[in-house]
């Protein structure tokens, strides 16, 4: 058997420095390959996301019958058929969670039958949560393995607009259901009782389709009309403020540090971790807002900071389900406790991301208590010194390199390939500002 790789960050010496760039966005680099699979004419992308989640839903949106091109760095050209068509072969989507949900949500439009699977990792997310509704609406799935769970086969076409109303704030499931609104009979309303992160919304007016959004108690009501046709456009992705996360946390705990992450997008449904940051405590500043891409974008300075632990308002969690990790890993160096709760939807991402950081950072000499639905971080001197489990998760691994650039001895993660589903370049990047990671 075949030992696992390791990657080891070792403890910073000196103090970080440098301005950087985070990667394109991962949601709306998704989206803008599968839009502009799904609309007629061209639609040109600049600063797409080149991890292996974004490459796998590029292959899927070719397979489907788009034309897909890569010109340069981040940019992509794809110029689609008006629609989608049953594929060759079976749609592998890797570890892309995001990418098999919307894929489904959009090939459950058109008359065709696609298989759709992944990696070990993706056959044990749930699907029902978004099959259960498409179903609803008319499409037809054969469970080829395991119920609720990849690999399935879609039989789409024949569809009618529903009401759904999310039990949970997930823009996944919404966005899997409008994509399927587009080409079903009469109308399609999502209502989410919290809102989430609205990129789909937003990007149907770019390519335009015509939707409605009006606030509905602390959630929203989105409609659109079905026989509706996307025009390929121009999308300019942003920098994923997920990503831009793990170098601005190194240089909150690292003193002395003052790191800048450029072209970050700041799209309100994704400034939790920033909020929650500044209720901590730290010395966080934006800088150049502008729009592109139809968000907000600013550049974000971190400063080393002398943090508090806070309570995270649960209803914070949609805004920033992705970055519970790194907050946990922030939160060991933060005076007092920081509770996380009501984030349960963490335990059914890539891995059960709760007990992994559990299980890291316990391993690492922070006190940490486990719940059903979240979990407390306590603060105090941290030790590091331990080889922490992934499962394969690309968050997890990179939480804990960032926690490893402050603790007293370094701090190693098993399997780390899975860093380049969302961030091919971290090492590099964390390299270049100062850091020990190899």
């Amino acid at each position: 058997m075949t030992p696992s790789s390791t990657l080891t960050a070792r403890p910073v010496v000196a103090s970080l420095k440098g301005a950087v760039r985070a990667p394109g966005d991962k949601s709306m680099s998704h989206r803008s390959l599968i839009f502009g699979g799904m609309a007629e004419g061209v639609t040109e992308i600049e600063g797409l996301l080149e991890g292996d989640d974004i490459l796998a839903t590029a292959r899927a949106v070719e397979a489907f019958g788009a034309k897909v091109e890569r010109l340069g760095e981040g940019r992509w050209r794809v110029t689609g058929q008006g629609g989608f068509t049953t594929p060759a072969s079976v749609i592998d989507c890797g570890n892309a969670g995001t990418g098999v949900r919307l894929l489904m949500g959009a090939a459950a439009g058109y008359d065709l039958s696609a298989t759709f699977d992944g990696d070990a990792s993706l056959r044990k997310r749930p699907m029902k949560r978004v099959t259960g509704p498409l179903a609803g609406m008319g499409a037809r799935f054969d469970w080829n393995a395991a119920e609720d769970r990849v690999p399935l086969t879609l039989h789409g076409g024949g569809l009618t607009g529903i009401e759904y109303v999310q039990t949970v704030a997930s823009a996944q499931i919404k966005s899997a259901i409008l994509l399927a609104g587009l080409n079903a009979a009469g109308e399609t309303v999502v209502v989410e009782p919290e809102k989430s992160r609205d990129h789909t919304e937003r990007m149907l007016r770019a390519f335009g389709a015509v939707v409605d959004v009006t606030e509905e108690g602390e959630g929203w009501r989105i409609r659109l009309t079905g026989g509706q046709t996307l025009s390929g456009t121009h999308v300019a992705v942003p920098g994923d403020p997920s990503s831009a996360a793990f170098a601005l946390a190194a240089a909150l705990i690292v003193p002395g540090s003052e790191v800048t992450v450029e072209g970050v997008m700041l799209n309100p449904q994704r400034t939790g971790l920033f909020d929650t940051w500044i209720e901590m405590g730290a010395d966080l500043t934006i800088a150049n807002r502008r729009v592109s891409g139809g968000e907000d974008v600013g550049d974000i300075t971190a400063r080393y900071s002398q943090l508090k632990g806070v309570v995270v308002p649960e209803d914070r969690a949609a805004s920033m389900i992705d970055e519970y990790p790194i907050l946990s890993a922030v939160a060991a160096y933060a005076e007092g406790r920081t509770i996380m709760r009501g984030i349960g939807e963490m335990r059914v991402k890539e891995s059960d991301r709760i007990s992994l950081m559990v299980a890291g950072l316990t391993a690492c000499g922070v006190a940490v208590e486990e719940e059903a639905e979240g979990f407390i971080v306590t603060g105090g001197p941290v030790k590091g010194g331990a080889t922490v489990a992934t499962a394969h998760d690309h968050r997890i691994a990179m939480s804990h390199l960032i926690f490893g650039l402050g603790a007293e001895q370094p701090v190693s993660v098993l399997d780390p390939e899975m860093i380049a589903t969302s961030f091919p370049g971290f090492v590099a990047m964390m390299k270049g500002l100062g850091c020990q990671v190899g």
